[in-house]
């Protein structure tokens, strides 16, 4: 190649690149906001199949975990490629990371569905259903549900407010999931009912756990919005304020 041959190759500036790199990384938060709404049609199935005690439902949330898993590593893979490509800064890199972690939180929302889905068949066909349990199970579960929209809603729009709020409603599911193991208790002495409360206190634990997954995503909107990361409790508040100041 003669020498103004070469002075005609031009290599892609970095300004060149930004707009493809920020195009990637909205791509990858569409994605990783999609497999938010994945999540949630599974968790409907899940609290479905926990309300009627349907197994046949629930060996359908356990199939379809494939669909959330599948997302996970769509996502994950493309964050990994793009950080290999490109060297992002500040916001950028902040944005990132919180991607990482928002799609690892939504992975285990989909397995704690599955963990839902697997303790129905236990009991059998028939199981001694205690009404006031399932009553409490379906509130927790409502309550959960909503902080999963919320989260997702919070991280799209970055909106602080609306992600600290998410404090206040696991409050209010902790507080269920109390309720349900003391209702558990009151089972009597009946063998199988006891059994039946057992299960449904570990169901009602995985909904527990997929409420503080959706408050660690709430966690993760800070982190984007303020540059901090702090886990958030009722001394949040004033912390982010402070933050947001800086």
């Amino acid at each position: 190649m003669s020498s103004s041959a070469r002075d005609d190759v031009v290599a892609p500036s970095e300004q060149d690149l930004r707009p493809h790199f920020h195009q990637e990384l909205a791509e990858l938060e569409r994605q990783a906001l999609g497999a938010i709404e994945i999540v949630i049609e599974q968790f409907d199935r899940t609290l479905d199949a926990l309300a009627h005690q349907e197994i046949s439902l629930a060996r359908i949330v356990i199939a379809d975990d494939d669909r959330v898993d599948g997302r996970y590593l769509e996502v994950h893979q493309g964050i990994l490629s793009l950080l290999a490509r490109q060297t992002p800064v500040a916001g950028d890199l902040r944005l990132v990371a919180a991607l990482l972690h928002m799609i690892m939180h939504v992975e285990r929302m989909g397995d704690q569905c599955v963990n839902i889905a697997k303790l129905i068949p236990l009991s059998g066909h028939e199981p001694p259903i205690q009404d006031d349990v399932l009553a409490l199970l379906g509130r927790m579960g409502a309550l959960a549900r909503t902080a999963v929209v919320q989260c997702k809603k919070a991280f799209q729009e970055r909106d602080l407010p609306l992600a600290i709020d998410l404090i206040r409603q696991d409050g209010e599911i902790n507080k269920l999931n109390r309720e349900i193991f003391n209702a558990a208790l009151a089972a009597g002495e009946d063998a199988e009912a006891r059994e039946w409360g057992t299960y449904m206190v570990l169901a009602a634990r995985a909904i527990e756990r997929i409420a503080d997954n959706a408050v660690d995503i709430g966690e993760q909107v800070a982190f984007v919005v303020t540059g901090l990361f702090q886990e958030f409790s009722d001394s949040y508040r004033p912390a982010i304020r402070t933050g947001m100041q800086a």
